[in-house]
């Protein structure tokens, strides 16, 4: 029986990348539907749940993409609601790369050093991947932070973690790279999940800092986030600080979601969000 994968995306064209990626990992067909909301899911859902024979439903999985965080949450919130008794089938949620792209940095922070009560800052953290990177970095016993240029945007996405996974993360306001240099001045951890094409701190405002131990940066595009460091850099040391680039991660990113597409296929219970995609991670780092 083929492997159907439902790619339910938040944007009006579905991620290319997220495609490609899902038939790497051995979907047979993936089925992209864009423009998706939870009032307009309710046909798409029963399509997948009654479909099968329950010994089959295992067969049809569905992904949950998109740029947007919290359209992307509250899809995936609607679609479970739906299911009922053995009607369902399992679902994963990695809008904009989110999940697999902050568990597989923060899993590599976590085999270069010890984060439980070191102060992190996630700089440019109110996007996908860095609000989930704030929240691993809280579980795993981190004092963290998210820096933005609005302080307003900032303290909502502090809220929105907080609220999701009962963890405190502070905001800061850091409009350029000065004051983002000021806002690493005692931190031990820093994880960039800026935009692409923007440096958030040139090489002076971090090699010389005396605390800093730990540095992951996730954007590939030049010039990178954190200026000094090099996309490819795998646990390397620079000044004193073990440096993990969005490629040096990225090899882990891409084996972690092809597992988690791989998982969602061994039953039809599978819901693979934010813990249970950092727990594979870890596995696998």
């Amino acid at each position: 029986m083929k492997k159907l994968l439902f790619q339910f995306d938040t944007d009006t064209t579905p991620s290319v990348f997220d495609t490609v990626v899902a038939y790497d990992a051995g979907a047979d067909h993936v089925i992209a539907y864009g423009g998706l909301t939870p009032d307009t899911i309710k046909p798409q859902v029963e399509g997948c749940i009654f479909t099968r024979a329950p010994k089959d439903k295992k067969n049809t999985a569905i992904f949950v993409g998109g740029s947007q965080m919290t359209s992307g949450q509250l899809l995936f919130n609607s679609i479970q609601q739906q299911f009922f008794a053995n009607f369902r089938v399992s679902i994963m949620l990695d809008s904009n790369g989110s999940n697999t792209t902050a568990a597989a940095g923060v899993a590599k922070l976590t085999c270069s050093g010890s984060l439980k009560n070191k102060n992190a800052v996630v700089l440019a953290g109110t996007g996908p991947v860095g609000q989930r990177a704030a929240a691993m970095l809280a579980q795993e016993g981190a004092h963290v932070s998210i820096t933005s240029r609005s302080f307003d945007k900032a303290q909502k996405a502090c809220q929105a973690i907080n609220n999701r996974f009962n963890v405190t993360v502070s905001p800061i306001e850091a409009t350029d790279n000065i004051a983002r240099a000021k806002a690493i001045a005692q931190t031990h951890i820093i994880f960039a999940a800026g935009a692409a094409n923007i440096q958030l701190l040139e090489e002076a405002h971090w090699k010389d800092n005396p605390t800093l131990e730990l540095i992951a940066d996730a954007n590939a595009s030049p010039p990178i986030g954190i200026g000094g460091t090099d996309m490819m850099d795998r646990g390397i040391n620079r000044h004193g600080k073990i440096i993990w680039g969005s490629i040096g991660f990225g090899t882990l990113k891409l084996a972690l979601h092809k597992a988690c597409i791989n998982r969602l296929f061994e039953s039809n219970d599978q819901v693979l969000d934010a813990e249970e995609i950092f727990r594979l991670a870890k596995s696998m780092a």
